[in-house]
């Protein structure tokens, strides 16, 4: 998809379709407006006709409009202009990407972009609608023989904005949604992938590929030194595959020499069965996406990489497949983790944390300014938020409220969770320093409240992203989630450091 930036009169764009939004009850938008004067009010006749009332997701498409440039006019209802908010406007630039991309027009023109949206501006709104756009038309078909191919796809998409003087931070949010659209993409591209394809090995080496493609530095660990490390909770998910773990190191060494980096943690469960316990049968192949959040954070690298961010930020990756097998690991087992803890392993489907406590004490090393790791890591938490918000837990508040100001920002919002104390009892264990379940109660609680026992050297939080990572049914797929708020979130913590005069190296 090719995306710009214009500013104009709608009535002069010679374009395949001008795409202008029309409100309850049949109450023109500005551009709307504009069409219709220059149309000697053919526009308004239509919808007093009745032909159109502005229900949001409704269209109307309309050929060679007198008065006016384009081959179309396309209006789309937006609902009660005094509703119109974030969703809303998401929602009307999908609808009018969808529609347009099945007129058989190759470009299209939207003025939506012009539409107010309360406390929003217009970096925000190009952005967006960016993204939208781009998951609007996202398909995965690489493993279909025969794809269902759009018979003439949109190749175009021009947003408007209403003063010249906004072009230029319209023509930066363009770039910065383009690379965020684009990792999305990569993400949901290795995300959907099934796990006799997507094997920690080939994890492995499109990392590589993506270093070597955007100037990343990378590094794999393989079993022996894994072992050699000490990270037996890690190795001990993976002895029942005959897939061995990669442990994946990726760097973006984009600020100043010495500064402490921005560490991302993401699982890397390629395909989860639950170990000896057992998944039940029903939906077992959407484990595909316990990969999820090692996903999300190579794909924010690529975004750091595209957008040059004068930041350093460092990128592990442990990845490992958890099966049932004569060597598998049992529940009652005992392991000893890299930080010298043990664990006794009750249940062998709560693996996510055995793996991400060797990785989070890896990262020490690097002496990070802090450290984020993303994991599909409960089922708790789908229970407790569902699929709108991902759950976010942490040691250091005004790292969490960062991260919660990210995904308001980046409509890819997290809600913060309690991270008390209080529920350490429930980790207690009889013969070992710790279990990896607390039981069923606050089970995203507990999940994190493990985690934390590894990060006391630096400032952490955790994104459970269990609910927000793929859907299911019919529209079954990674969403790409949340590549968009810890992208935001690096482009506010660049925006500090060249605020404060820093530069990269």
């Amino acid at each position: 998809m090719e995306f710009s930036i214009k500013s104009g009169s709608p009535e002069k764009q010679r374009t395949a379709c001008v795409v202008v939004g029309v409100f309850e009850s049949r109450k023109l938008s500005l551009p709307a407006e504009l069409l219709d004067n220059a149309a000697r009010g053919y526009l308004a006749e239509l919808l007093r006709r009745g032909d159109m009332e502005g229900k949001a997701g409704n269209t109307l498409l309309l050929h060679k409009v007198p008065g006016t440039e384009a081959d179309r006019i396309l209006l789309v209802g937006l609902g009660k202009e005094r509703e119109f908010r974030e969703k809303e406007y998401r929602a009307a630039i999908a609808t009018a990407v969808r529609t347009l991309n099945e007129t058989g027009g190759f470009d299209g023109t939207l003025y939506l972009t012009e539409l107010p949206v309360k406390k929003r501006g217009v970096a925000w709104r190009v952005r967006q609608a960016v993204l939208v756009a781009e998951e609007t038309l996202y398909r995965f078909d690489q493993l279909k023989s025969k794809k269902d191919d759009v018979r003439r796809p949109l190749r175009k998409l021009t947003f408007c904005v209403e003063r010249r003087t906004e072009l230029a931070a319209a023509e930066q949010a363009l770039i910065e949604g383009q690379a965020i659209a684009s990792s999305m993409n990569y993400m949901k591209d290795l995300a959907n992938l099934p796990g006799n394809i997507c094997t920690p090995t080939y994890l492995a080496e499109q990392a590589g590929a993506l270093g070597r493609e955007h100037g990343l530095a990378v590094e794999v660990l393989d079993r022996a030194a894994m072992e050699e490390l000490g990270m037996h909770s890690l190795l001990a998910v993976s002895r029942g595959s005959h897939q061995p773990p990669q442990f994946i190191i990726v760097k973006h060494l984009g600020g100043k020499v010495g500064a402490k980096p921005i560490v991302l943690v993401g699982k890397g469960v390629t395909f989860d069965a639950g170990g000896i316990s057992l998944k039940p049968a029903h939906e077992m192949d959407e484990m595909k996406f316990d990969m999820s959040g090692a996903a999300s954070v190579l794909a924010t690298m690529k975004a750091a990489a595209l957008m040059k961010l004068p930041l350093n930020i460092i990128a592990v990756v442990p990845t490992v497949e958890n099966m049932p097998g004569g060597g598998a690991i049992r529940p009652g087992d005992i392991v000893t983790s890299m930080s010298g803890q043990t664990i006794e392993i009750l249940n062998t489907d709560a693996e996510g944390r055995l793996i991400l406590c060797d990785a989070l004490t890896y990262v020490e090393r690097f002496e990070p300014d802090c450290v984020i790791d993303v994991a599909t890591l409960t089922g708790a938490c789908v229970i407790a938020l569902g699929g709108v918000v991902s759950g976010l837990l942490a040691n250091h508040d005004a790292l969490a409220r960062e991260l919660q100001d990210a995904g308001l920002d980046s409509w890819d919002r997290a809600w913060q969770l309690p991270l008390f104390d209080d529920y350490q009892e429930q980790l207690k264990s009889n013969f070992a320093d710790m279990g990896n379940i607390g039981g069923r109660p606050a089970g995203t609680i507990t999940a994190a409240c493990f985690l934390s026992r590894f990060t006391k050297k630096y400032d952490w939080a955790h994104l459970d992203i269990a609910g927000t990572a793929w859907r299911s049914g019919k529209e079954k797929g990674s969403t790409g989630r949340p590549v968009p708020l810890l992208t935001h979130f690096l482009l506010a913590r660049a925006a500090k450091k060249v605020g404060a005069g820093e530069t990269a190296r």
